[in-house]
């Protein structure tokens, strides 16, 4: 009888993972990485040279591409203070840590991981609605139906108990 209870307590044979929680903890990771880099991206600005380096290279990009991005990108870099990309660079890297917090303990299957990304994650959710309604693009409805299934699935998950 207990070698039977102690298989129970196990959730799952080693190796074996729920692919839809590595899909959700490998896109959060991915997500993680990209936040902090930005994030130290953004406090590297803070040196003079480095921000004129890339003032510099992003105004060749947009002569030579005509891209509006960069040309937003150079507007902020001419207005924004030291103050204000101290902020973000920090933002950006303590999300980026929850990001990767979220990742890991969906990873290794923590329902903690499944309850904070529920949180999280679908907080989220209608800001991102409103954002599809002020202006419909590609990019806003995959964000708003990734996050959304994501959500839906970590619910589900949490829901129905799972088989031991």
């Amino acid at each position: 009888m207990k070698t039977a209870d102690a298989a129970q307590a196990r959730p799952r044979a080693a190796g074996h993972h729920d692919r839809g929680l590595l899909a959700i903890a490998l896109f959060k990771l991915a997500k993680a990485a990209l936040l902090i880099l930005v994030g130290a991206g953004a406090l590297s600005l803070l040196s003079a040279s480095t921000a004129r380096r890339v003032h510099e290279w992003l105004a060749d990009f947009t002569i030579r591409q005509g891209s509006r991005i960069t040309e937003r990108a150079l507007h902020l870099l001419s207005v924004t203070g030291s103050g204000r990309i101290t902020l973000v660079g920090l933002a950006a890297i303590c999300y980026g840590l929850l990001f990767g917090l979220e990742g890991v303990g969906l990873w290794l299957e923590k329902r903690w991981a499944e309850y904070l990304t529920v949180v999280t994650t679908g907080l989220l959710i209608p800001f991102e609605a409103y954002e599809v309604a002020r202006a419909v693009t590609a990019t806003r409805i995959l964000a708003l139906v990734t996050n959304a299934a994501g959500v839906a699935y970590l619910l589900y998950r949490l829901r129905h108990p799972r088989h031991r």
